[in-house]
């Protein structure tokens, strides 16, 4: 029962991602400078490491890959190429507890209602 419940919030995460997910784009273009680029490589370029990092050896490089993956998240936001939808605040309150919930039954197995 308890492999269940733990399934069923795996399930409620990934909803929870996919719809909050689903109205961020991340765009890039092609400039006549190449600086411009530069945040735009370096961000995928970081984060795919941080995630090597954490996937193959997570405890060689625990730090140093989450410290990656934020300067890489860090420089997604300092390119400006990130563009949010517009969504309504029942659509974002919906996703958003799915998310919450699903990471809470994976953690604990319980909601505290």
């Amino acid at each position: 029962m308890r492999f269940l419940v733990k399934l069923f919030g795996l399930g409620l995460l990934i909803a929870g991602i996919y719809f909050l997910g689903k109205n961020i784009i991340f765009t890039t273009q092609i400039s006549q400078f190449w600086r411009q680029d530069l945040a735009a490589a370096g961000s995928v370029l970081l984060l795919s490491l941080g995630v090597v990092g954490l996937v193959l050896f997570p405890r060689a490089s625990g730090l140093l890959a989450w410290g990656a993956i934020a300067i890489g998240i860090l420089l997604v936001f300092l390119s400006g190429k990130v563009s949010l939808r517009p969504t309504s605040l029942w659509y974002f309150f919906v996703s958003f507890t799915c998310l919450v919930s699903g990471f809470k039954l994976m953690a604990t197995g319980r909601l505290p209602l």
